[in-house]
């Protein structure tokens, strides 16, 4: 979901030809200093799903990736592209200690399987031998996939 745009509806992740990821329907924002990025993310926290478990009273009950692309214009008319991700991981959760069930439950299996996907890619991106790297294990993995390799 949209942190920018909470009431908006369910987002896709799409390819474009060139084979890069992008989410279909995500708010953007045209951004001039830091301060604004800062205050996108003051933004995006205050719709961020938190819940209380045994063993955190403030636990992230999702991801959250906030990707910036930048341009840069020269005098020459040449335009320089670059982008970041920024993505601040919902930590794994021992689920015989949280003691979450119902949604949280849901939840925290899919936070694990997610951040379980990713150290696959890693694993696998490290690995001369591995031909498939797994980024479509999970939708983190999957959007992510530019910035892994």
């Amino acid at each position: 979901r949209d942190l920018l745009n909470p009431a908006g509806f369910k987002l896709r992740i799409r390819e474009k030809q060139d084979g890069a990821t992008y989410i279909e329907g995500a708010a953007e924002e045209y951004c001039n200093s830091p301060q604004d990025i800062y205050s996108i993310i003051k933004k995006g926290n205050k719709h961020r799903a938190t819940s209380s478990t045994d063993m955190n009273s403030q636990s992230s009950r999702s991801h959250s990736v906030l990707i910036i692309n930048l341009v840069q214009r020269l005098a020459n008319g040449t335009q320089l592209e670059g982008g970041l991700n920024l993505a601040d991981l919902a930590g794994s959760e021992r689920l015989d200690r949280t003691n979450v069930t119902g949604i949280g439950l849901k939840e925290a299996q899919k936070i694990n399987q997610s951040l379980s996907a990713l150290g696959n890619c890693i694993n696998a991106l490290t690995d001369r031998k591995r031909t498939h790297i797994p980024f479509r294990d999970s939708v983190l993995t999957y959007l992510l996939k530019d910035a892994l390799g």
